[in-house]
Formats: C-alpha cells, sequence, structure tokens
C-alpha cells in the first residue's frame, strides 16, 4: 500500500512514533503513545494500527521487545509528507554568521569553519566539498623561485581559493625573466576557467615574444599536473566521533563501517555531487544513499553556488536524526555559504 493510501489514523500514529523515536532511540509501543501524544485512541485501536503499518512495511520489531522502530521507507514518506521544518534559533543563526562570515577568508577556510559549526550544531559527521573546480575562473598567478632549478607556481582563483605547486626547471631564471613571464601569463589567462586553460593555453601563449620560452612551455607541458585541481583535496570532515556517540553506533562493527564509509572519499564525493544536482536540500535515507551501511545511515545534503562553482555541503548520521531540525539548519548555513561567498567573489 502506498503512503498515500494510508488513513488519516496511520498517518497520525506513524508520524508521532518516529518523533517519540528520533527523541529517545528507543522502540515504541501503544501505550507510549497514547500518554505522550494527544491521539484520542485507545492502546488497543493504536496497536492494531501499528499491526497494519509493520504488515504494510512501515514499522519493525528491533528485537523481542513489545515496541517497534520506523524503518527507512518510514523515514523516507516522513521526511516527503510528513515533516513540519523546525525553524533554527536566533542564537544558532548569530553563530553561523560569527564563523563563517566576518573577516576574509580563503574559501578552503570557509569550508572548514563551515564544516565544524554544522558537526557541532548537529551533533552528528558533517562534510563540506567544492566541485566543479575546473570552472573556476583565474584571478592571478605567481612564479616564485624555491630552490635551485625550483620553481613555486601559485594559481588564485575566484573566491580565494589558492593552488601551488613546485615545478622541476631545467635552468636557472632570473627574477626579470619570472616577472615578465609571470606577466605576460596574467595578461593572457587571467578571466578564464582552469579548464579552458588547460585546453588551449598552448594556443593563447604562442605568439608571445615576452617571457622566458622555455619557462612558459613547462607551464603549457605541465598540464593536468598544473591545471587539474582534483576535487577530493577539496573534501572536509568534521565530527567523526559524534557517530560513535549515538546508540545505534555502539557496536564496534558499526563504528568500523562508518569509519570505513569516512575513508572513501571518492564515494562520499560522489554521493554529494550526485546530491548536489539538484537545488534546495536533498534527503538519502537508508539503503537509497549507501547501500554498503544498511538501513542506519542517512545523509542531507544542500548545494551551495559561486562563480564558476558549486559545491555540496552534507550532514552524515543515522536515520534517526532529526531532520525537522536539520534541514532547517543546513538550508540556512548553504544560503548563507553562497552569499558569502558571492560577495568574496
Amino acid at each position: 500500500m502506498s503512503f498515500a493510501d494510508l488513513s488519516d489514523r496511520e498517518k497520525l500514529i506513524l508520524k508521532a512514533l518516529i518523533e517519540y523515536y528520533i527523541n529517545t532511540a528507543e522502540p515504541v509501543g501503544s501505550r507510549t503513545l497514547s500518554k505522550k501524544y494527544n491521539i484520542g485512541l485507545s492502546p488497543a485501536s493504536i496497536r492494531n494500527i501499528m499491526k497494519d503499518l509493520e504488515e504494510m512495511g512501515y514499522l519493525k520489531h528491533p528485537h523481542a521487545s513489545a515496541g517497534r522502530i520506523p524503518t527507512a521507507t518510514a523515514y523516507r514518506n516522513y521526511v516527503d509528507y510528513l515533516l513540519t521544518p523546525e525553524k533554527i534559533s536566533s542564537d544558532e543563526k548569530s553563530l553561523i554568521d560569527e564563523q563563517i562570515g566576518g573577516e576574509y577568508r580563503a574559501i578552503d577556510v570557509l569550508l572548514e569553519h563551515t564544516c565544524r559549526i554544522l558537526s557541532n550544531l548537529s551533533n552528528q559527521l558533517s562534510v563540506t566539498l567544492v566541485s566543479r573546480i575546473e570552472a573556476a575562473v583565474l584571478t592571478r598567478l605567481e612564479l616564485i623561485p624555491v630552490g635551485e632549478k625550483k620553481l613555486l607556481v601559485i594559481l588564485v582563483v575566484q573566491s580565494g581559493f589558492v593552488k601551488s605547486i613546485i615545478l622541476e626547471t631545467s635552468v636557472d631564471l632570473s627574477d626579470i625573466a619570472l616577472n615578465e613571464t609571470a606577466q605576460i601569463l596574467n595578461e593572457r589567462l587571467c578571466g578564464l576557467t582552469l579548464g579552458e586553460i588547460r585546453r588551449t593555453i598552448g594556443e593563447r601563449v604562442k605568439d608571445t615574444q615576452q617571457g622566458d620560452p622555455k619557462l612558459i612551455k613547462l607551464l603549457i607541458e605541465g598540464g593536468d599536473e598544473l591545471w587539474d585541481i582534483p576535487d577530493n583535496h577539496h573534501l572536509h570532515f568534521a565530527g567523526t566521533s559524534n557517530l560513535s556517540k549515538q546508540p545505534e553506533f555502539q557496536d564496534p562493527r558499526d563504528v568500523a563501517q562508518v569509519v570505513s564509509l569516512v575513508e572513501n572519499k571518492s564515494a562520499i564525493r560522489q554521493l554529494l555531487e550526485s546530491a548536489g544536482i539538484s537545488e534546495g536540500i536533498a534527503v538519502m535515507i537508508g539503503h537509497d544513499s549507501l547501500a554498503a551501511s544498511g538501513e542506519q545511515i542517512s545523509v542531507l545534503t544542500s548545494s551551495y553556488n559561486v562563480v564558476g562553482m558549486k559545491g555540496v555541503i552534507g550532514i552524515i548520521g543515522p536515520t534517526r536524526m532529526n531532520y525537522s531540525r536539520l534541514v532547517s539548519l543546513m538550508d540556512y548555513t548553504a544560503k548563507m555559504l553562497s552569499n558569502i561567498l558571492t560577495d568574496k567573489s
């Protein structure tokens, strides 16, 4: 039976049971619902409805307990149809504004602060990601000698992100050659995306009479190593220990599974990027999000935007997380981050 076919009473019981379980992590019995909520039904009537909901796949017995807990299907329909977003407090908003606003910070630093504040406010594992880096626009290039025949190349893109790499040169370079080369490269490459530069740099600088030709050739041949920025480098985590405090993860095997998940950065990046395609909040529950982790893990994500780039922030936790509060927390944080990055681009 689809969720739309449930009666109003069944939906009411399901919503009350999910919210009680979210708050307590304890299996819920009919007598508890009768006492805690003004449902207007006897424990016997509630018990019959809970039995029907179990048969339809919305509830299950965790063990020999008389109480029941929600399934991933129940959470999915709760988020889609029953959830009422809870407003975050003014103190929480002020804390977010203070932590990720204020003085200028490079994007990596902003993401680290964002990750930390999300973890602290949610008591879950938080993650932030910059994606589509090749669409980032170059604003400045610097060439700095750092040793005998070694050159530090610094790329600065909009929003303050910086990449640096050391290249080996075949000859010693004078300050004049370095300055002239940096000047012509800035004139011809700034304002282009990193992807455009990687694909067309040879054509854009082939006719220049300025700068050192050997150095320019070195930068052209730098290719992917120089002009690509691996997305995994911009994946930040905070609050892994929060998960081990959750009742669901008291079993050492479950903790090991969570640690394994966090260590698999490629899988996390793919998960966040697939979720970040859509605007607004995306909620992936249980096996819908992480098949290898069973039904105990859920992921909330929200995308943020900045010129030339797109990113995702996320919260990873048990399916028993407080969705009504966390969707509001995510929404406010993502909008704040987009505003800050847009202002600083």
